[in-house]
């Protein structure tokens, strides 16, 4: 669940000769709108022109059939959306779109820009104005105004300018190219639709469309999708490989591959490995829907404790993760669950999830579970204390919003009202995605951070430079 988590954004391109794309990417949208609910956003190429609508909301509210069908043309990119650096609001809402003396950009990002206030600083004072306060304005502006001929060499100029996590899809006339980090820090993957291509976060988005799985786009590496196929550039030297492995454990969706692995096994071996680490005597295992599911399975595999439904999420209530403010996130917590309270009277109940991060909401499943007649609440959790902020698309902004870094486990258990607390060790997470360890990005447990990141950072950082500068807000 991770309630306190933002999570990553999602973005897809697709390209099918002869054929009107906008409802497959509407679609694959909707396949990856667990990966944000604030925004949504799709650009088409037609007749010389990119077409584009984007706005605040669920994908189903941001577009319905008049609004698919206008979006004309074989060539879209989309983009689902929380906000990671910049504000919520409709202006931040993507694709962006700009112009370039090589035509007009549209731009859908996922990941984090470290060293996005310096570039645009920079971009500043060369004349460039800015009208959000978002990171992928940068990165979108930045190739506008690089130097080179052709669209390989700006997006590779882009690359070699910043420093941090993203997954693009970029389109441009009768093209679309696909761009990953150097460090492979966020997914992107590459599939086949008949005669055309498909790019997606997850392969999930692939699979929602009927698109065939081909391979993941390399660290480093522009892949640029046309009429004549599919061609590939280096546009950085790949790094260390720095996989997110909270993608392993919580933010993709259990049907998607990563690495080659489908990531609902790779959960129930954390819940096995878990049970190991921290057996109880038990009556019941549940795990907090969804994406705790699998692990709390495994969990009640290993330890032979019986497995059910504990918690019915209501799925009309959006995650409470992506909530603008934190009064809303921890109401939202109320009205996503409800204990069942003939699974659960009487019983000692172990409780699986994915993190505890702030130490605000976990509080108040246990209290709903206590007070459904659970007779005791043991809580296991498939990650290691969270000790550090992510600078690269994920919501924690500073250590002191973190419970790990001010309180001791038993303070932490004592907090959040269980009867006992388990952390799934960092080498058994890391086992359990069968990854060498040191392809894995995991600052946010262990502070080894891939790419070097400012001292202190936060998502409105730009929005607070762009009113010191200007004397207003966006």
């Amino acid at each position: 669940m991770i309630p306190n988590l933002r999570e990553k954004c999602g973005v897809v391109g697709i390209f099918v000769p002869n054929e009107e794309v906008s409802r497959l990417t509407f679609f694959s949208l909707y396949a990856l709108q667990h990966r944000g609910q604030e925004c949504a956003g799709i650009a088409t190429y037609f007749k010389d022109k990119i077409l584009l609508h984007a706005d605040m909301g669920l994908v189903a509210q941001v577009f319905d059939e008049q609004i698919i069908d206008s979006l004309n043309g074989n060539f879209a990119i989309g983009h689902t959306r929380y906000s990671t650096t910049g504000s919520s609001s409709s202006m931040n809402a993507q694709p962006l779109i700009a112009e370039s003396e090589l035509g007009t950009i549209a731009v859908a990002h996922n990941g984090n820009i470290v060293n996005a206030d310096t570039i645009r600083l920079e971009l500043e004072q060369q004349g460039v104005s800015f009208k959000t306060s978002s990171d992928t304005e940068v990165l979108t502006q930045l190739i506008c105004n690089a130097t080179g001929t052709t669209w390989e060499e700006k997006i590779t100029y882009m690359m070699h300018k910043v420093e941090g996590a993203y997954s693009l899809t970029i389109l441009v006339k009768d093209t679309i190219y696909a761009v990953r980090d150097a460090n492979g820090i966020r997914p992107l993957s590459l599939g086949k639709l008949n005669a055309g291509w498909f790019v997606a976060s997850e392969t999930c988005a692939l699979d929602h469309i009927g698109a065939d799985y081909i391979r993941d786009v390399n660290p480093g590496e522009i892949l640029r999708i046309d009429e004549s196929g599919i061609t590939s550039f280096q546009g950085l030297e790949p790094r260390q490989n720095a996989f997110c492995l909270l993608e392993y454990i919580y933010f993709s969706r259990p049907d998607s591959i990563l690495n080659k692995q489908l990531v609902h096994p790779v959960r129930q071996k954390m819940g096995r490995l878990l049970a190991k680490e921290y057996p109880v005597d038990a009556d019941l295992v549940i795990g907090v829907p969804d994406s705790a599911i699998a692990a709390a399975i495994g969990y009640s595999k290993e330890s032979n404790i019986p497995y059910g439904e504990g918690l019915m999420k209501n799925r009309y209530v959006g995650r409470t993760f992506i909530q603008p403010e934190q009064s809303l996130r921890e109401r939202n917590v109320q009205l996503k669950f409800n204990p069942m309270k003939e699974m659960i009277n009487g019983k000692r109940v172990v409780v699986v999830d994915d993190s505890i991060v702030r130490g605000t909401t976990t509080p108040r499943v246990i209290s709903m579970l206590r007070h459904a007649g659970a007779k005791e609440v043991h809580m296991r959790i498939t990650s290691p204390p969270i000790l550090n902020p992510c600078f690269y698309g994920v919501d924690m902004a500073s250590k002191s919003e973190l419970i790990a870094n001010y309180k001791s486990l038993s303070e932490i258990e004592s907090h959040i009202g269980a009867d006992s607390l388990g952390y799934l060790s960092i080498e058994n997470t890391m086992q359990a995605t069968n990854q060498n360890k040191d392809s894995l990005c995991t600052a946010c447990f262990t502070g080894a951070y891939p790419t070097n990141v400012p001292l202190q950072f936060h998502k409105m950082q730009m929005e607070t430079q762009t009113t010191d500068r200007h004397g207003m807000q966006f």
